[in-house]
């Protein structure tokens, strides 16, 4: 009798189909440095690169990019866009602006494009990213406020706080999920974070580094990069900003239910992951 091909309802999964997502991916992350490779060549950064991942926003991005400042704490800015792939304009606008530019061919998730950001401003000589959307809802202006820290060597990470300054927005739900999750990750790292979903953050180049080989999220990532980072024995402090509604345009990270199921699997697949990590600095 023929042997069955069919597989018991409780074998172990297959994994061939994750192997061709991840190569798939990876194929995605080499086209989109070789072409920017391409188009910028030999380019290095200054001292200070804005790190703006963007997916469809052509309605916003291009007022965030006439509102980044050319420099920090007296150190040049360079602003560099990942743009997840996306249908619109998006990377045609910030072209036009000047800016460096890399495109992901395909949607890969805002994680995801932000680690090859991090990625790229180690490679191009940055020394500090300060990491803020390309929604209009982090004022560009405040930029220097939040590298402050970092630059006169109070922190190697600051998070900016719309609880510590102004949220001017109207979800009160999402107010309610903020300090949930401050609370939560607080309760992890032993700290005090009014915000730990906010994404208006500036970095030592130094903690990328340590912390980008850890960073596995696709998307819900501004958990991660904070429990692992903490983990790995950085410093990190926190400033106020105000929090802008969107002028165009919706999340992309969907509605406030998914968003917060989502965050916090993210937030306790850390925390295990990160007992393996730990580091202790002087």
């Amino acid at each position: 009798m023929a042997r069955s091909t069919r597989r018991p309802v409780f074998a172990r999964p297959d994994n061939r189909r994750r192997r061709r997502e991840i190569g798939l991916e990876q194929f995605a992350l080499d086209t989109a440095r070789r072409d920017f490779d391409t188009d910028s060549g030999a380019i290095r950064f200054g001292p200070v690169v804005a790190l703006v991942a963007a997916y469809d926003e052509e309605g916003n991005i291009g007022d965030v990019l006439k509102a980044m400042p050319d420099e920090a704490g007296g150190l040049e800015v360079t602003t560099l866009v990942v743009v997840d792939g996306g249908t619109d304009r998006t990377a045609d606008i910030a072209r036009e602006a000047g800016v460096a530019t890399c495109v992901l061919p395909v949607n890969m998730g805002q994680g995801t494009a932000l680690k090859l950001g991090y990625e790229l401003a180690s490679e191009h000589g940055a020394r500090y990213v300060v990491t803020l959307d390309a929604d209009g809802q982090y004022d560009p202006g405040e930029l220097e406020d939040i590298l402050e820290p970092v630059l006169t060597g109070e922190a190697d990470m600051v998070i900016a706080s719309r609880r510590l300054g102004v949220d001017q927005t109207s979800d009160r739900l999402r107010r309610a999920g903020v300090k949930v999750y401050a609370w939560a990750i607080n309760r992890i790292i032993g700290q005090r974070l009014s915000d730990s979903s906010n994404g208006y953050r500036a970095f030592r180049i130094e903690v990328l580094d340590d912390v980008v080989p850890f960073l596995v999220q696709d998307q819900y990532q501004t958990s991660e990069v904070i429990i692992t980072a903490a983990t790995r024995g950085w410093r990190l402090a926190q400033r106020p900003t105000v929090w802008h509604p969107r002028a165009a345009g919706a999340s992309k990270k969907g509605g406030n239910l998914f968003f917060g199921l989502q965050y916090g699997r993210v937030i306790a697949t850390t925390w295990w992951r990160s007992r393996r990590f730990r580091v202790r600095r002087p």
